[in-house]
């Protein structure tokens, strides 16, 4: 009986471990919601969303078992000028009295190469829920250089028809195709650093 315990725990440690889904939260520092749209046919006018929640839970063994969710807080857009910021708050674009939050919700993750994915998920904006898919490229995960901190990082675009969501005010001289662009590092929760 002893000489099968002890084979059985050298099986057991043989065995090698997988590293299991991890939490990790929004470095939002370093993390940027970024869109743009044609004005008028001039120039793509830039905004960026300051103000938001979430979370991800990153495989780095098997990414396809990842996901993420964010909510964003409509009221902390910013597109560099005092008036912009006050029509897309207003009714004609993201009524943020009425409908304060947006929200993405990752539903699949499909693998494309080495480093990218694409990570599928419902957006629900002006209380309208749309399948967005996010083209997603992985940079990097290891120990941040400065700090007691183990970080993920990521790159991702979209693009969406603002019409889609009832958002139709200026058509077309503002653009129905929105471009979206999301820089993210995030932090692990626990453990920060490998140990």
């Amino acid at each position: 009986m002893k000489k099968f315990l002890i084979a059985a725990a050298l099986i057991l440690f043989a065995v090698p471990a997988y590293a299991a889904p991890e939490n990790y939260s929004f470095d939002k520092a370093h993390t940027q919601i970024l869109f743009n749209v044609s004005h008028l046919g001039f120039s793509h006018s830039w905004g960026e969303f300051l103000e938001y929640d979430g979370a991800i839970v990153f495989d780095e063994e098997n990414p396809e078992n990842s996901s993420v969710e964010v909510t964003i807080y409509t009221a902390g857009i910013d597109m560099d000028d005092k008036k912009w910021d006050e029509h897309l708050t207003g009714a004609d674009f993201f009524h943020v009295e009425k409908y304060p939050e947006m929200t993405f919700k990752s539903t699949a993750i499909e693998i494309t190469g080495d480093k990218t994915a694409d990570i599928t998920g419902d957006l629900t904006l002006l209380g309208v829920t749309k399948p967005v898919t996010l083209e997603t490229t992985f940079n990097k995960a290891g120990e941040f250089p400065m700090g007691d901190l183990y970080k993920a990082g990521f790159s991702a675009t979209a693009k969406i028809k603002r019409s889609d969501f009832g958002m139709d005010y200026g058509l077309p001289a503002v653009g129905d195709e929105v471009n979206i662009v999301l820089e993210v590092e995030a932090n692990r929760d626990e453990p920060q650093k490998e140990e």
